[in-house]
């Protein structure tokens, strides 16, 4: 059940990014869509180019849009993380920083991504979690800047630029759910003999994954959120099913960086690499995101992905598909 007097958590925010603090007074009276978002989310990525064009369509009709940006892995509480990551994605709009997650309690909030669109009153007027919705959502925007003396808003969806990493999943032909890949909430480990928590240990790639079977391969640490790379040359193995994977990853100290090499059914990738690795399937870790390995330009079958680290030091946190 979301609270009473929500937006007032605002003022609970660790930072703000592109504007100085926002609060419930002085929103009074306007229609407030806030946004709730990690920035290596796929799922927010891919809402991201509607949540951009509700804000530059309707931003003249009173709609204000607030990002709030609680973090889900480690070093997404790192503000300077969050800064870059907020420049390189062109999220213009105010950011309440929530790293302690009081915006996110007061709201009753459980996803990434969500909305909650908000009246003149402080009142949640719309609410939905995740993907897709977004011609309720635009409608529900439309109707409260119009009872908000927003005249002129229409009724015409707003124009939505969804591209590379924020166009939407291959719904028909994704198979492969969301895994992480630490110890907290990892499935279908396939290396033998299982996973040894929290020390160095030499794993090995069984001969034959099953779907969504995962396995890792040379020497690494598993710990509660990550898997990490000791030596050089370890590889980790995926057999999924979808048009593109994705994998979040990180190098382990800061300023470093990891070469890697992608493989699709043991060759590069050719045209079918994704945004960060070409088409021999090279690509760098130097810094912490979402990097999109795979993106299949024709019909989507059942595959193995290889990713093998030229240098130890990298972090991978969790697999992602579209």
């Amino acid at each position: 059940m979301i609270r009473a007097g929500a937006l007032a958590s605002l003022g609970l925010a660790t930072t703000w990014l592109n504007s100085s603090p926002l609060t419930a007074a002085g929103l009074h009276g306007r229609v407030v869509l806030v946004d709730f978002w990690t920035y290596t989310c796929i799922n927010w990525l891919r809402t991201l180019p509607y949540v951009r064009a509700w804000e530059q369509r309707y931003r003249e009709h009173g709609l204000v849009v607030i990002g709030v940006h609680a973090p889900e892995f480690e070093f997404e509480h790192d503000l300077d993380n969050v800064r870059h990551a907020v420049a390189r994605l062109r999220v213009d709009h105010p950011v309440a920083v929530d790293n302690d997650f009081e915006i996110w309690t007061a709201f009753d909030n459980h996803y990434w991504p969500a909305r909650y669109l908000v009246d003149g009153r402080g009142r949640i007027r719309h609410h939905t979690a995740g993907e897709g919705e977004y011609e309720q959502s635009e409608a529900a925007i439309q109707r409260l800047l119009a009872g908000s003396d927003g005249t002129g808003v229409g009724r015409d969806p707003a124009p939505v630029d969804a591209t590379g990493l924020e166009a939407a999943a291959n719904w028909e032909s994704l198979w492969s759910p969301e895994n992480y890949l630490g110890s907290e909430r990892s499935e279908n480990f396939a290396s033998r003999n299982g996973a040894v928590l929290g020390t160095r240990h030499r794993y090995s790639v069984p001969p034959r994954l099953s779907l969504n079977q995962w396995a890792l391969s040379g020497d690494w640490t598993i710990t509660r959120q990550a898997v990490e790379l000791n030596q050089a040359k370890g590889t980790i193995a995926y057999r999924f099913h979808a048009r593109d994977v994705h994998l979040v990853m990180a190098p382990s100290t800061a300023g470093g960086s990891v070469g890697f090499r992608v493989r699709l059914d043991g060759r590069p990738p050719g045209d079918a690499h994704g945004l960060d690795v070409d088409d021999r399937g090279d690509g760098t870790v130097s810094e912490a995101r979402l990097f999109q390995l795979i993106r299949q330009p024709g019909p989507v079958t059942e595959r193995t992905f290889e990713v093998e680290f030229l240098d130890p030091g990298v972090r991978a946190y969790a697999f992602t598909f579209g």
